[in-house]
């Protein structure tokens, strides 16, 4: 009995072990993809990749990029051919805009595409169809390039919108393209003796920083052919010529260095400054010249008019030296300011000079005449400065032709009967004196004078002045 159920045991299990074996297979199973799907999870960023076994198309494109310019196999810390003789560098530069010129400041800004060519063998690879191979600013970072700076720069960056303007192409032969988009604010010595019918030479000079003459030697690519320009239109400035030109810098301490020039002429457009600046001024000069047209005694009107236009002067000069830099030489625009101011200033002491000169003859005329015990000199004073001959009682002079002719009779007959005395001296009247003694005692000629000369040399002037600077 007992062994009938021993048998009947064995049979049992005998049925269940292909069963248990087959679910434990499975479970591990199971549990072996549920850990591989989790890990791939993490790897891909939660996306699981149907096809495990393929590589991403860009990283495997990568790789064969730097294992065919064999970048890891070379030090890029050194210059090509580094110990034999200096690598030639091409230069080739597109100028896209000029976008300032400031006075105050002596400089311009500019933008432009830089160009560099060379030879790196050690950036050559094979090519069945000899074709170059492109790439940005990252492969950049990993190779050498030339280090080509702006001298006399105050300011420059490279555009980095919307990734940094770096242009790599390396061809299948070695020779390299390397073109940046930069933008440059330089200094420009500005001579002003002339402004603001000036024409101002500047130049933005390149040369490498670290290796002189005897390591890297700058040329430009194509001879005047490499520098190119685009339609420049500047506000103030007219651009008339763009020229290259090549040279080398001495430093007492590293050598000589090969510097490349990029030499253009500004001409400056002379209508803004014609309408905000000359036109004005010959204005107020010619209304300065309206007092001579008014009345000698309308002392409140010739007085407030030449003011007026001294202050206006004024302000115009200082509006023009607030817009430029503080040199220690004179400009031609301070030249014709200044000449104008003196003009106005002088029409004011013209007149300055004929009520001076009315007030003398008035006053001699009442030295003369019978004064009224009634009349206030005071008053008369107070209108405008001078006295009146109509308020006062002035008694006929006598007939000064008859009064002449009799003297004079008298005189030569006195002199037919006796000569002059022994010692005595016979003195002639100087005539500039007596023109002068007949203009102040005719104090309203001056202006009349002045109605005349003022203009024709104010004219001369500026005859003189534009044949000297247009």
């Amino acid at each position: 009995m007992r062994l009938a159920l021993l048998a009947l045991r064995l049979m049992c299990l005998a049925w269940l072990w292909p069963l248990t074996h087959n679910s434990s297979h499975s479970a591990n199973k199971r549990r072996h993809k549920e850990q591989f799907g989790e890990s791939t999870k993490q790897k891909h960023g939660g996306r699981i990749d149907l096809k495990l076994k393929k590589l991403d198309s860009t990283k495997s494109l990568l790789i064969k990029s730097e294992q065919l310019l064999r970048i890891e196999d070379h030090d890029f810390a050194m210059r090509p051919g580094f110990g034999g003789s200096a690598i030639p560098v091409g230069i080739d530069v597109q100028v896209e805009s000029i976008d300032g010129i400031s006075e105050v400041n002596m400089d311009f800004t500019m933008t432009l595409y830089l160009r560099h060519y060379w030879q790196d063998d050690r950036l050559a690879f094979p090519s069945s169809s000899n074709k170059s191979r492109t790439f940005d600013a990252r492969l950049v970072k990993k190779i050498w390039v030339p280090d080509v700076f702006f001298v006399h720069s105050k300011r420059s960056f490279i555009h980095d919108t919307t990734m940094e303007n770096i242009m790599l192409r390396v061809f299948p032969d070695g020779n390299i393209l390397y073109s940046v988009r930069i933008t440059v604010t330089a200094l420009c010595s500005m001579d002003f003796s002339s402004f603001p019918l000036d024409t101002q030479n500047c130049s933005l000079e390149l040369e490498s920083y670290a290796y002189n003459e005897n390591d890297l030697m700058l040329y430009w690519k194509n001879g005047n052919d490499s520098l190119r320009t685009d339609e420049i239109v500047l506000s103030q400035f007219f651009v008339e010529d763009f020229q290259p030109s090549y040279g080398l810098a001495f430093y007492s301490s590293t050598g000589w260095y090969n510097r490349l020039y990029i030499n253009f002429i500004l001409r400056r457009h002379i209508f803004f400054f014609m309408l905000q600046t000359y036109f004005p001024t010959m204005l107020m000069v010619m209304l300065s010249w309206v007092s001579f047209w008014i009345d000698r005694r309308a002392v409140p009107a010739r007085v407030s008019l030449g003011i007026t236009t001294v202050l206006t002067m004024s302000t115009i000069i200082t509006g023009v030296s607030a817009s430029m830099p503080q040199v220690s030489y004179v400009k031609a625009v301070d030249i014709y300011l200044w000449a104008s101011f003196l003009f106005v200033f002088l029409s004011v002491i013209e007149y300055a000079a004929v009520n001076y000169f009315t007030t003398v003859e008035e006053m001699k005329k009442l030295r003369r005449a019978k004064i009224p015990d009634s009349y206030d000199t005071n008053q008369a004073m107070a209108f405008d400065g001078c006295f009146h001959d109509n308020d006062i009682d002035l008694t006929p002079f006598p007939d000064t032709t008859s009064t002449s002719n009799t003297e004079r009779n008298t005189q030569s007959r006195n002199s037919t009967v006796s000569g002059p005395t022994e010692g005595t001296r016979l003195r002639r009247k100087h005539p500039l004196l007596q023109n002068l003694s007949f203009i102040m005692s005719n104090s309203y000629m001056i202006d009349s004078y002045s109605r005349v000369i003022f203009p024709m040399a104010y004219l001369l002037f500026n005859i003189i002045y534009w044949s000297m600077y247009a």
